[in-house]
């Protein structure tokens, strides 16, 4: 697969079926117990960028928030057979691109090495990194 041979889409939604597998591919099981809210939720996405290989979903990236002061980038996922080969970067890139003028732009994501690696790449620093730094609270249940 090359970045040549994905389609970006940010007109269509993809269907449950295709949001409950994209989903389980990478065991957000959180996500996946609950599929009407799981599609509720990314139709009230404030962006959605998808991307498919051969019609097939492999990724997705859905940013929330007001789209003026505050966007959180939500939920990036990459089927597993198609991880590292730069979907993830492209579906982060077209995901904030309509953002660049808004101050705050923020993700939460797993304590995994590999992904701070990632979005250290994209220009993010953990909050106690910033100078002044900064805390995060999160409250999840």
């Amino acid at each position: 697969m090359t970045l040549l041979d994905v389609v970006y889409d940010s007109a269509h939604a993809p269907t449950r079926a295709e949001l409950v597998a994209l989903y389980a591919s990478v065991g957000w099981s959180a996500y996946t117990r609950d599929p009407d809210r799981l599609v509720a939720a990314v139709e009230a996405s404030l962006r959605l960028v998808t991307a498919r290989q051969d019609g097939a979903l492999i990724g997705l990236a859905r940013v929330v928030g007001d789209g003026l002061t505050i966007v959180y980038l939500q939920d990036l996922l990459v089927a597993p057979g198609s991880q590292r080969r730069g979907v993830g970067r492209e579906l982060f890139r077209r995901a904030l691109a309509p953002y660049d003028d808004v101050r705050q732009k923020v993700l939460l994501t797993d304590d995994d090495p590999s992904l701070r690696a990632f979005y250290e790449a994209m220009a993010f620093t953990e909050a106690g990194e910033l100078d002044p730094p900064v805390r995060t609270f999160v409250r999840f249940g």
